[in-house]
């Protein structure tokens, strides 16, 4: 993002007040994901968090269960709840919100799709790629987490690695580097 020079920002804040309110409601209504954190800031209210987290918990929860018709399929839903999950910590900067429900989605999967998960083959392959990569991923922003937070996910994400080098996808994590055993998990 541009930064504004000196000069311009002085000239900025000497504007009369009325003037610079117009100027900042016409801005922030340009831009949706700015608009959408000072809503969740300003209006919302202190259980906004955890409500907006168990709304995405439910949604996580959901559409992992059931039957796809191909491994593709429920790929396309991983990503697009990864994507929620990504929009929600850039709403309301919680990044504990995101590694938390993206453990749960990983752990999801591996428990309602074993049949789907069994092999590494063409039509399984990007699936188990992107499981494996999603883990990396996880394992760095929990890393990056306060360790108090650490202790509340290890065993989540203990099990989510278990279950990966379980599944036809254990070539894939070997081969990527993930760990068998998370050294924050003891």
């Amino acid at each position: 993002m541009p930064t504004l020079p000196p000069d311009l920002r002085r000239a900025l804040l000497q504007l009369p007040p009325k003037e610079k309110d117009q100027l900042l409601a016409r801005l922030v209504g340009q831009d949706a994901l700015l608009s959408e954190q000072l809503s969740f800031r300003l209006l919302e209210g202190p259980d906004a968090l955890e409500a907006r987290r168990e709304a995405l918990r439910r949604l996580v929860d959901d559409p992992v269960r059931g039957f796809h018709q191909t491994p593709n399929d429920l790929l396309v839903i991983l990503r697009q709840l990864q994507s929620r999950l990504a929009h929600h910590t850039r709403v309301t900067g919680a990044a504990l919100g995101e590694n938390e429900l993206s453990w749960r989605l990983l752990a999801e999967v591996l428990r309602h799709q074993p049949a789907v998960l069994a092999r590494l083959h063409g039509p399984t392959q990007p699936l188990l790629q992107h499981l494996v990569r999603r883990a990396q991923i996880t394992i760095s922003q929990a890393e990056s987490l306060h360790p108090d937070y650490l202790v509340e996910l290890a065993d989540v994400a203990q099990a989510v690695l278990t279950g990966l080098f379980a599944s036809g996808a254990a070539p894939l994590a070997r081969e990527a580097g993930l760990p068998a055993r998370l050294a924050w998990s003891d």
